[in-house]
């Protein structure tokens, strides 16, 4: 897991739309990347429209706002739409940015055991550190917690 104070990995991966974003194009702002399991689940789903409610909010603070998933470029492009996402969402199909952050973790569910994506927030200061980090995220206040921190840190 990635700890406060520690240089933010960059990384290169296409959006919902395909086009390709680096960490390192944001160099100056603060960055909310947040990773999450699965696009059009319910906690997913409640997350991503915390965010875009809060959208302004974030953009006011000079921050930008980055999910990653596993998902396909379609499928996010699919989330998107339904739920009329105002921020990028990103495709790590092949795990390498969620092993880079330390959030690709084994998961239990039902009694069987599988890899996934645990949720977890990283906020990213303007010189590509980490700043805060959120394990455990409670979806329902997640955006809001991340707000109220941002306002004190910047």
């Amino acid at each position: 897991m990635m700890k406060e104070g520690l240089n933010a990995p960059d990384f290169a991966l296409p959006d919902q739309n395909g086009a390709i974003h680096r960490l390192s194009d944001y160099k100056g702002k603060w960055v909310v990347l947040y990773f999450y399991p699965k696009d059009m689940t319910p906690g997913c789903t409640i997350e991503a429209c915390n965010f875009r409610d809060d959208f302004y909010k974030f953009t006011k603070l000079g921050a930008i706002i980055l999910g990653i998933s596993k998902d396909s470029i379609k499928l996010h492009d699919k989330f998107v739409h339904k739920h009329d996402l105002s921020f990028t969402l990103l495709s790590d199909e092949q795990e390498q940015v969620a092993e880079a952050y330390g959030v690709w973790k084994e998961k239990s569910m039902y009694g069987r055991k599988y890899m996934g994506i645990e949720r977890s927030t990283f906020l990213i200061d303007p010189h590509g550190k980490i700043s805060q980090t959120y394990l455990k995220v409670n979806v329902k206040d997640h955006s809001q917690k991340i707000l109220n921190d941002l306002r004190i840190l910047s």
